[in-house]
């Protein structure tokens, strides 16, 4: 079982993120299973969701404690919550920013996971300039499905169609392209450069 934990703000798609990766996962005929943890908290305010993916049925409903992959939407969440914690050793990283982890001030929790599972992407700017708006959550999942091969980018680009119809869908398929694409190219250059 794959597990992944997405950090964000309320109002930046985070709970939308996960039930469209569970989404991503079902269409390539595996189980999965999404849900948030939230109180009442207003726009703006951390939330959390869970999205989990097996080959077998699951039957866990609890928060993950100890997730494959953490997604962080917004870097301003590394000095409010430990986003890390309980990040597996060989897990992956996915952070939306435009900076280096050295400037986040996060480089010695990457320099813990094996050598191509962190990533940088800015999702935010990638939305802005194809869906109009700074909401990063479809090209975050682009950004995952090039970074852990977990789930295909076709199966991403359906479930986003699916959650978005119309101008919208098309807009945010082409941010989780664009996202995809920059998290590839990103990897690329990190292998030639060791």
């Amino acid at each position: 079982m794959f597990q992944i934990r997405i950090h964000g703000r309320g109002s930046q798609g985070v709970v939308t993120a996960a039930e469209m990766l569970s989404v991503a996962a079902f269409l390539e005929g595996r189980h999965a299973q999404a849900f948030p943890s939230f109180g009442s908290e207003r726009m703006g305010a951390p939330v959390v969701s869970f999205c989990r993916i097996a080959d077998i049925e699951i039957r866990l409903r609890e928060p993950i404690m100890e997730p494959d992959c953490v997604i962080v939407q917004d870097p301003t969440l590394l000095k409010v919550v430990d986003v890390f914690a309980g990040l597996k050793p060989g897990g992956y990283l996915i952070v939306n920013t435009n900076r280096g982890f050295a400037d986040l001030h996060i480089e010695g929790i990457v320099a813990g996971l094996p050598r191509g599972h962190a990533v940088a992407v800015p999702a935010s700017e990638i939305a802005q300039k194809h869906v109009g708006r700074p909401l990063p959550n479809a090209a975050m999942l682009g950004a995952f499905a090039a970074l852990t091969g977990l789930v295909h980018l076709d199966s991403v680009q359906r479930a986003i169609r699916e959650t978005f119809r119309g101008a919208v869908g098309d807009a945010n398929v082409a941010a989780a392209l664009a996202a995809h694409d920059e998290t590839a190219r990103r990897g690329a250059a990190a292998d030639a450069a060791a």
